[in-house]
């Protein structure tokens, strides 16, 4: 990568979404530059204003946590789904390409169609089932065309105390006598500040190689361990329970009797071995993640 000592900050396209929040907090922990950039001045979905937006910053590499992810409104929105999450993430890709600098990628298990019965690994076939999977999956391949040192990384059911998330909804169903969630449907939670750390550490990897091509690819990155959504709620019920508050009951529920506008894979988990392999990363257990969430939501009382 380019050696110039004249490069600042970490350049993170998303503001406000959860991993970019968790980004800017583990980067501060840290004490490295970095720098989130949102709507409106700083806008994918206008791809010709990008080039000058980032050469302003003369970045020390990027990382695209931005994206259209409004999973059912999708449906109705594809075109700027697309011109977010394909066109958008492929400029820049090619301004990170152009600078040589580098490249982290955001991306999804919606690539995927769920009916596989193991976990997915990064050369399984991808056929999105939706709108919003076909933007992401056209992402992926923009991205490594125009950047092929690129890292891409897959992630799934992410949560955060950032924003809007599975974990905060049915924190703030918690008063509740009883309530259904879907239990035919499983992946990985994810926890954003884990995501973050990681997303850190690969970057600093990188940046140590003087030639980090061969690291360019896809990689799987969520939560260790798998659950379905009603698994994931009792597990947040229960950390709330141990604190001494009170939890509803949480019955199952089928995907047939929570219907959607956008299809959702009822196989979301992904093997992430190769992720381990390359950069000897592996996140944390979703069920201690979910523990260190909850318990700093109290802490900011959040909790409801």
């Amino acid at each position: 990568m380019n050696g110039s000592n004249q490069k600042s900050a970490i350049f993170v396209a998303g503001n406000n979404g959860q991993v970019a929040l968790s980004l800017k907090e583990a980067a501060k922990a840290r004490n490295l530059p970095l720098e989130t950039h949102g709507r409106p001045e700083f806008d994918l979905s206008k791809t010709a204003a990008l080039t000058g937006l980032i050469a302003e910053q003369n970045p020390a590499a990027i990382v695209n946590a931005a994206a259209y992810t409004a999973v059912d409104n999708a449906e109705n929105e594809e075109e700027l789904a697309f011109a977010i999450n394909a066109a958008g993430a492929e400029a820049l890709a090619a301004i990170a390409y152009k600078l040589d600098i580098p490249f982290i990628h955001i991306s999804t298990d919606y690539v995927f169609d769920g009916l596989k019965i193991a976990p997915y690994n990064e050369d399984d076939v991808t056929e999105p089932t939706g709108a919003y999977g076909r933007s992401k999956l056209e992402g992926e391949r923009l991205v490594m065309a125009a950047n092929p040192n690129a890292v891409i990384l897959r992630t799934a059911w992410v949560y955060s105390p950032f924003g809007k998330n599975f974990l905060k909804t049915m924190l703030s169903l918690a008063s509740r006598e009883s309530l259904g969630v879907v239990a035919d449907q499983i992946g990985n939670p994810t926890y954003a500040p884990d995501i973050a750390t990681a997303v850190l550490d690969i970057l600093q990897m990188i940046q140590s190689l003087d030639d980090p091509s061969s690291l360019g690819g896809i990689y799987h990155m969520t939560g260790t361990g798998s659950t379905s959504w009603h698994g994931f709620a009792v597990a947040i019920f229960d950390t709330i329970s141990a604190i001494g508050l009170a939890k509803p009951v949480v019955n199952a529920i089928t995907t047939a009797d929570y219907p959607t506008p956008a299809e959702r894979p009822a196989n979301s988990r992904l093997d992430c071995s190769k992720l381990e392999a390359t950069f000897s990363v592996k996140l944390p257990d979703w069920k201690t993640s979910t523990a260190i969430c909850v318990k700093r939501l109290s802490e900011m009382n959040q909790l409801g």
